[in-house]
């Protein structure tokens, strides 16, 4: 017999720590620099994605409290009516005018609780949909910030002759290397911060959106790797 599993899912704790682990990496080697200080920002994000990510697993009690109560305040009218119906005077055929109507009355109330109770029920769906889709939208643009700060650092600007506008190359091949590898990094974790999201919740409209910043990040990233590649071959050219 199938050994039962848990739900496979990161672990918030270990994303946190790779990601200080990253900023002391970055800020040891390029103290002023400010990828250091995006990856600082991105560190201190991580701490309350953690937090934010457990909360929306949590329940909204009161809200379902409502939902509970509404539902059984609806029972409990709904039975109220059907005790205070005169049913010997409906059997005998007198109050058939009076059974429409309570029938109605009833109809009405079972609609009006119902509507009230599906409207609170999905108010807590909605709710954490804004607050994850808004904490997306912060990881996004570390993912641009990301980007830009890697966009200059060409390694092919060695080929050829600098124009008076040509971006500044001050780094070695060697630093270049580990300054481009930072970047990927720190694409990836904020793609697994995204990813914390996901793995507490089966909401189609998170993880669609937790989606897109995985695909964000890893055509970002597939960038930045082929800068290295090319850096790598320029190093085996230039030894050769």
């Amino acid at each position: 017999m199938a050994r039962p599993r848990d739900r496979q899912k990161l672990d918030a704790d270990k994303v946190v720590e790779t990601l200080d682990s990253l900023y002391a990496r970055v800020a040891a080697r390029f103290p002023a620099s400010g990828l250091a200080m995006v990856c600082g920002r991105l560190a201190d994000t991580a701490h309350q994605t953690a937090e934010r990510a457990h909360r929306i697993s949590r329940p909204y009690l009161f809200l379902r409290l409502l939902v509970a109560l509404i539902v059984l305040g609806g029972i409990g009218l709904e039975a109220m009516l059907v005790w205070r119906l005169d049913w010997s005077a409906v059997v005998r055929a007198r109050e058939g005018f009076g059974l429409a109507q309570g029938l109605e009355s009833a109809a009405n109330l079972a609609l009006l609780s119902g509507a009230a109770a599906w409207f609170l029920a999905s108010l807590e769906r909605r709710w954490k949909q804004q607050r994850v889709q808004k904490a997306l939208h912060e990881l996004r643009s570390f993912c641009h910030v990301i980007d830009m700060h890697q966009l200059t650092k060409d390694p092919t600007v060695v080929l050829g002759p600098k124009t008076a506008v040509s971006p500044k190359r001050e780094m070695s091949n060697f630093q270049l290397s580990r300054y481009l590898d930072y970047c990927a990094e720190m694409l990836a974790l904020t793609a697994k911060l995204a990813a914390l999201y996901a793995g507490e919740s089966d909401d189609p409209v998170i993880v669609a959106a937790v989606n897109d910043i995985e695909t964000l990040a890893s055509d970002l990233g597939r960038k930045i790797w082929q800068k290295i590649m090319i850096l790598g071959q320029l190093d085996e050219a230039r030894a050769s």
